[in-house]
């Protein structure tokens, strides 16, 4: 511990006041850097994140330190991480190509939180070193994060008329390591026989590339056509 941090660790009116600008200061940081890349929750949302857990620790302390009354310190705090989890959900998003945004943006909003119940306790060590933390995490690993090599997702759409046709095509997906992540399938009945369309997602787990999957695919009995397609 720092030892220069003793004399602000009770709840006094000087405290309260300097825990809230550091409030401000540490919910600003993090902010700064999701409105400068135009995330959902910017600036004055972290700041007031961090405001609200401040207050709720501090109110805690206050309770049970001052106020001598016989109340659980720990539980505003709870409180806190469970409501920051209904915030952070408005941030996440899923795109019409079914990808998910704003994930960072809600855990930086849940961090950021912890943050000020830390400032509240009087634990500025913990809120310094996470503040500092997760602003390297979100300014400099993003480029790490971009880096790493992803197996990569097919989407392929099959059209058959027996289903036996998709049975084969799903086995011979699994035997050549293809993990199935989705399958959506529709039928008509407008021509003299039944024709079916199926929507399959897969993820290649040892890098393949769709082309000899598509090659196979085309002789399988049964497949009237088959093409990659973009969702």
């Amino acid at each position: 511990m720092l030892h220069f941090f003793d004399s602000i660790r009770d709840i006094t009116p000087l405290t309260v006041l300097i825990r809230m600008l550091f409030a401000l200061l540490c919910g600003g940081a993090v902010g700064v850097e999701r409105s400068y890349k135009n995330r959902p929750a910017g600036f004055r949302t972290h700041i007031l994140v961090c405001f609200g857990a401040t207050v709720a620790s501090m109110t805690g302390v206050y309770l049970a330190v001052n106020r001598e009354f016989p109340t659980d310190l720990s539980r505003l705090g709870a409180q806190v991480v469970s409501g920051l989890g209904f915030i952070g959900g408005g941030t996440i998003l899923v795109t019409k190509k079914k990808k998910i945004k704003g994930l960072t943006t809600a855990a930086g909003l849940w961090a950021t939180g912890i943050v000020g119940l830390a400032i509240g306790a009087g634990f500025y060590e913990g809120a310094v070193l996470t503040v500092v933390l997760m602003l390297i995490v979100e300014i400099y690993f993003s480029a790490v994060s971009s880096r790493i090599k992803r197996k990569p997702v097919f989407h392929i759409e099959l059209c058959y008329r027996e289903k036996s046709a998709l049975d084969q095509v799903l086995r011979y997906c699994k035997d050549n390591r293809f993990s199935i992540s989705n399958l959506q399938v529709t039928g008509t009945n407008e021509s003299a026989e039944p024709l079916y369309t199926a929507i399959i997602s897969l993820r290649s787990r040892k890098y393949s590339t769709i082309d000899l999957l598509l090659a196979h695919i085309e002789h399988s009995p049964g497949v009237l056509s088959v093409d990659a397609v973009t969702l």
